[in-house]
């Protein structure tokens, strides 16, 4: 293979190393195959072209649009992930390793897609919680809104995901409506400008909306002001460089961190050998020890186990350890491939010599070890390497040292209260994992140890066979953790979007809410249309549509029919004293539900048309007892329009039932598909 120039794609250009370039060597052989780097790129023109051209073209489009240019994307990537796998190789990742990044990553951004198009809006503003009442009267009201930040988004990746490490992190920021510069880690950038390559020739993104940076980002931080965001991934030290930054904190510049910590596993104290839970946590630390060669920022590097079970989980975990085929990881065979780079080898080593000083290494030998189809003494290849720590209590490095390879560490434990102890003692981590079949265990667990992690997994025989395992970041759960893991959250559907928008209290009359969030709320301006709402197409219904029907008296036949028909014969309809005695009603009232039924008879056009279906109801509340004898009525609102097909769309319905006095009665937000 001819010598790789891996490219920046700076403002429209893809620009060649220059000045200040690095070579990089095959993980699996050693050989120099490529470069990277250009000290000489305009960061200045960069960061400009990001937000006059991307950010412009992406704030233009709503949240459904770039929903769909996400899928687009992620289909699109799909399509094109052998040429991802091949490069992968000179990682040193197998190809299950790969498809852990590539795949993971793409199947990240379909997440993402799915997510924008069902639980955000179809428009440009993002309602962040309910409207609230700020008057007696209802006509001056308030209600916090998200809306995209007008700047850039840098996102400083780690080597060790080059795909999923870009893609977890552009999917929410695209979707919020802000432009990307990527910057990867040098060791293994090249996979990572593979990928932006079909990125650019898709054509499916915006102009300006995705750079990358192959090198160093010259005094690209020092431009950034509060309409910036820094997405940082990597080491603690890196990070507290960065985020410390006078430019960075007196610009008040967000700074979001997911960085190395010490992930952990506990097996409960109901776990001993024989159950299922026990052979699960060996199962999960031999993959967490041995995927990616262990160069996982989730991977399990400390195992805390009951005292009396420490001698039986050392020699399961090392019999499966031993099973494992260490070699080139384009093989069939191969079980585990080398880490990326030399340095990166002789750093999991010095880490190891550290780790050393308090715990005894009881598997894996660095100095004598099978590689298969490749040169372990050329390649970056090392054993996985399990230790034993018999004084957990008065260890420091075992709980501040981290060996970022094939390295774990077991330790025991008195009972429950030591353990939370002792995972504690990492000082904040991104994950630990539980495995216990008691619920209790599990609760005290996540009462002491959740405050010092971003995620707790707890898994056991009933849920084995659909988890997806310590290790795996999930799009749609919180990926993060607090002190040394760095105290940010990626990921987490929606959540993770709301790092690239600004959340602003808005305050007005019921027409401004209306006008600024795209959903009508009670108190502003009705629209009569021009024939019942039932009848019209979605596209031609108008939100803030209203009808306002005729009454219905509620008799006492009534309220005795439906209670004999539907089984419902409740005390408070039936037995006059006895409902006198609640403290809630004066006396039989009607059923709610039969209130609804009334209601949907009074505004349901009954002819064939463009309501579809009706989907169900949200927020339904009985705010006054109806008794026999009075009459309802009921006003009923487009509140909210969302198109999911070419062919039909969601339509939300306000409404509202009101008896004689004019007074509420019941309020619920009705779901219908209404054809296009």
């Amino acid at each position: 293979m001819a010598h790789l120039d891996v490219k920046s794609f700076a403002h429209g250009e893809w620009i060649a190393p220059g000045a200040g370039a690095r070579h990089i060597a095959d993980a699996v052989t050693g050989e120099v195959f490529a470069s990277a780097g250009n000290d000489a790129l305009d960061v200045a023109a960069m960061w400009d072209y990001a937000r006059a051209r991307g950010g412009s073209a992406l704030r233009a489009m709503g949240f459904h649009d770039r929903a769909k240019m996400l899928k687009a994307l992620a289909t699109y990537l799909n399509e094109r992930k052998e040429a991802l796998y091949q490069l992968s190789y000179r990682t040193g990742a197998t190809l299950a390793d790969s498809k852990i990044d590539i795949d993971g990553g793409i199947g990240t951004m379909f997440v993402f897609a799915s997510k924008g198009r069902r639980e955000m809006p179809d428009g440009q503003v993002y309602l962040d919680g309910e409207v609230e009442q700020l008057s007696r009267n209802g006509s001056f009201l308030g209600q916090h809104i998200c809306t995209p930040l007008h700047g850039v988004a840098v996102h400083i990746n780690a080597f060790n995901f080059p795909v999923w490490g870009m893609l977890e992190k552009l999917a929410p920021t695209l979707l919020a409506g802000v432009p990307a510069i990527v910057k990867p880690a040098t060791a293994s950038c090249y996979v990572t400008e593979a990928c932006v390559r079909q990125i650019v020739e898709s054509g499916i993104l915006p102009e300006g909306a995705v750079q990358l940076v192959t090198g160093g980002t010259g005094d690209l931080l020092d431009r950034l002001d509060c309409q910036d965001v820094v997405s940082f991934t990597g080491s603690a030290e890196t990070a507290f460089k960065l985020r410390s930054s006078e430019h960075l904190m007196r610009n008040a510049v967000r700074f979001v961190a997911e960085q190395d910590s010490l992930n952990a596993s506990i097996l409960g104290p109901d776990a001993a050998p024989g159950t299922p839970e026990f052979d699960l946590l060996v199962k999960e630390v031999h993959r967490e020890m041995t995927a990616k060669a262990g160069q996982k920022c989730t991977a399990i590097r400390r195992v805390f186990v009951p005292e009396a079970h420490v001698d039986a989980v050392i020699a399961a975990v090392s019999d499966r350890l031993a099973k494992t085929v260490i070699g080139a990881p384009a093989l069939e065979t191969t079980r585990m491939g080398a880490l990326v780079s030399a340095a990166q080898k002789r750093d999991v080593l010095e880490k190891v010599a550290v780790l050393a000083t308090e715990a005894e290494r009881v598997f894996g030998d660095p100095d004598a070890f099978d590689v298969t189809g490749a040169d372990g003494a050329k390649g970056a290849f090392l054993p996985p390497m399990l230790l034993h720590c018999a004084n957990p209590d008065n260890a420091a490095r075992i709980h501040d040292t981290e060996a970022f390879g094939p390295v774990s560490t077991i330790m025991g434990y008195r009972d429950l209260d030591h353990a939370i102890d002792l995972v504690n003692k990492g000082g904040g981590s991104l994950v630990a994992s539980v495995i216990t079949h008691d619920p209790d265990v599990a609760r005290e667990v996540a009462l002491g140890a959740g405050p010092f992690h971003g995620r707790l997994y707890f898994n056991n025989r009933d849920s084995m066979g659909e988890s997806t395992g310590h290790g795996s970041p999930l799009p749609h759960m919180v990926h993060g953790g607090p002190g040394r893991a760095g105290g940010g959250e990626e990921m987490g559907g929606v959540r993770g979007v709301m790092h690239y928008m600004q959340r602003t209290a808005i305050q007005g009359s019921p027409d401004i809410l209306t006008g600024i969030g795209g959903i009508w709320v009670p108190g502003a301006v009705e629209v009569e249309g021009p024939a019942h709402p039932f009848t019209r197409a979605f596209g031609d219904l108008e939100i803030g549509e209203t009808i306002h029907t005729g009454e219905r008296e509620v008799t006492l036949e009534d309220i005795e029919t439906f209670a004999h028909f539907t089984g419902d014969t409740f005390y408070a309809h039936m037995d006059h004293d006895a409902a006198a005695r609640n403290p809630f009603f004066p006396g039989r009232v009607a059923h709610g539900y039969l209130l609804l039924s009334f209601a949907a008879g009074l505004f349901v056009e009954p002819d064939e048309g463009p309501v579809l279906a009706n989907t169900g109801l949200e927020s339904l509340r009985f705010l006054k007892p109806v008794e026999p004898g009075a009459k309802v009525k009921v006003r009923l609102t487009v509140k909210k329009k969302t198109r999911r097909t070419e062919a039909y769309g969601e339509v939300r319905w306000h409404v509202s039932l009101t008896d004689q006095e004019d007074d509420l009665v019941g309020e619920y937000v009705l779901l219908t598909m209404n054809a296009y």
